[in-house]
């Protein structure tokens, strides 16, 4: 590389190598004369991850760069990449996703005319390895870790944001010198699903009255697992979900007049508006919708189990340095 990187691309991976080598080629091909890294975060693989990254280091020297994190878990691989990142932007995508060509060149410019912004970030729209079923809509695409707002931009900011994925962001680098990084206690391990540390990131950050951008035009595209198609995925989703929701103990989100066995009252009213409307569903034969609201019975399930095993000295957790 001729120059410092102005960006920095950071990529956890875990036992990937066969999809990793595209989500890094999707990078390398940008039209762009901005300077840039791309740092591949090794998060203890047990494929031959490390030889993949090993010959895309070789063959793209000063460009791609090998980082292993031996502590496992997502939060930990993106905060070495932040730590280890050298550009005043750092982007994050899956190791699973491909970007479009003017995916760089669009976040950087954004973020270099617009000082009011601390982040940006775009759809993750699918690649469908076989047709989606009937019940599989737009409404269920989060725990396919998948985005589209539609084709306007719109602001990201307030107490109680609009999400956006790590699949495709990018953050100015101070700001994670200003918030601190993704928070450990709120990742998935092993085989645990609907992790909340980008979400709860992300809040974090708007709190502090920063603001964002939705950019419809930065797109990734990611390959939709056939695994993830069967309604026993989503359940199991939802359920991990709630388990992380009452983990993060949102303070905005826990507001209520009062809570029962840690659970607060609003949720207990949401739940049984959605048990109600499942019945409902049920004796009318829409079977799909019936499924939207066993969802959401799911996410209180998980939230209820999470918080009677919940210890006192477990319900705080402090930020993350």
């Amino acid at each position: 590389m001729t120059s410092e990187p102005e960006v920095s691309v950071v990529i956890p991976t875990y036992n990937r190598s066969a999809l990793l080598r595209d989500a890094v080629d999707s990078v390398l091909v940008q039209d762009t004369q901005t300077a840039y890294e791309i740092i591949v975060v090794d998060n203890n693989s047990k494929d031959d991850t490390a030889v993949v990254v090993r010959s895309l280091t070789e063959s793209h020297p000063g460009r791609v760069r090998y980082i292993f994190e031996p502590q496992q878990g997502n939060a930990h691989a993106r905060n070495r990449g932040v730590e280890s990142a050298s550009g005043s932007i750092v982007a994050f995508i899956d190791d699973d996703v491909t970007v479009e060509r003017g995916w760089l060149e669009l976040l950087k410019n954004v973020l270099d005319e617009r000082s009011d912004l601390s982040f940006v970030g775009g759809r993750v729209l699918p690649h469908w390895n076989a047709a989606p079923p009937s019940w599989l809509t737009q409404e269920h695409w989060s725990p396919l870790a998948l985005l589209d707002y539609g084709p306007d931009e719109l602001i990201v900011g307030g107490t109680s944001p609009r999400g956006l994925l790590t699949a495709n962001i990018a953050f100015r680098r101070t700001l994670f010198d200003e918030v601190g990084k993704f928070s450990p206690h709120l990742q998935r391990v092993k085989d645990a699903i609907g992790s909340m540390e980008d979400t709860e990131f992300l809040m974090r950050v708007c709190r502090t009255g920063r603001q964002g951008l939705y950019l419809p035009g930065m797109i990734a595209k990611a390959p939709v697992e056939l695994d993830r198609l069967t309604k026993a995925y989503h359940r199991r989703w939802h359920t991990g979900h709630g388990h992380f929701y009452a983990v993060m103990q949102d303070p905005e989100w826990e507001l209520s007049k009062f809570h029962v066995a840690g659970v607060p009252a609003h949720l207990y009213k949401q739940t049984a508006a959605h048990g109600f409307n499942w019945l409902k569903s049920r004796i009318m034969g829409n079977v799909d919708a019936a499924f939207t609201h066993e969802c959401q019975l799911r996410f209180f399930r998980g939230f209820l189990q999470q918080r009677l095993a919940q210890s006192p000295k477990s319900a705080h957790h402090s930020t993350p340095e």
